[in-house]
């Protein structure tokens, strides 16, 4: 894979065709992604929905169902800024800081295995958590939570789509959330190549 690093205002035909031309498979991909251009559910909302999160639940999409039904109730616009929103909240989370503080498999040093997956994982814990222990971890990464997961949260708003429109949620949300995306996070990480690699 290669990445191409330039500024929207720099992209024009010419650069294009020129991809095109060093392209022997015509069915290259090129992604753009232009974070935080998309519309934002307003935070209060936001957390509101996250509130309903059903903790008495064993089973884990007993869980997120009260989430997944007041979201399939709203416009899908709605859908896609709770998304953003979440995607946004990931995204603050992806940083060196809160990767040393996760417990168990936190991040020890690029010689030493580290999960991306397990960190993801542990960011959304901290959010399903509610508001309070989000902006506590935000401003406090010492305190990120320890040796806990909830990887079910990044399917409420998939879920909530597929029951209001009957189709799958093929959306890209405004921030990318993988593990090492937050390029000043990871401070010498760089953006995508830790992604792709």
């Amino acid at each position: 894979m290669t990445i191409h690093r330039m500024k929207l205002k720099d992209l024009d035909t010419e650069y294009i065709q020129r991809l095109k031309s060093e392209q022997k498979d015509g069915d290259a991909e090129v992604a753009i992604w232009v974070s935080g251009s998309k519309n934002m559910m307003p935070d209060d909302e936001f957390w509101s929905i996250i509130s309903t999160l059903d903790w008495t639940k064993d089973n884990i999409n007993e869980v997120i169902e009260p989430a997944v039904h007041y979201l399939a109730k709203l416009p899908v616009k709605k859908i896609k800024a709770f998304e953003n929103s979440l995607s946004k909240k990931l995204y603050q989370l992806d940083g060196l800081e809160y990767a040393k503080n996760m417990g168990e498999n936190s991040y020890k040093g690029e010689d030493q295995p580290f999960s991306s997956d397990l960190f993801l994982y542990a960011r959304c814990a901290v959010i399903g958590e509610g508001k309070n222990v989000f902006n506590r971890v935000l401003k406090q990464p010492k305190t990120m939570l320890k040796n806990q997961m909830f990887e079910r949260l990044l399917s409420i708003a998939s879920l909530a789509y597929k029951r209001k429109t009957g189709k799958q949620f093929d959306y890209i949300p405004a921030y990318i959330y993988e593990t090492f995306a937050n390029a000043e996070g990871w401070k010498s990480k760089g953006l995508l190549e830790n992604i792709f690699n």
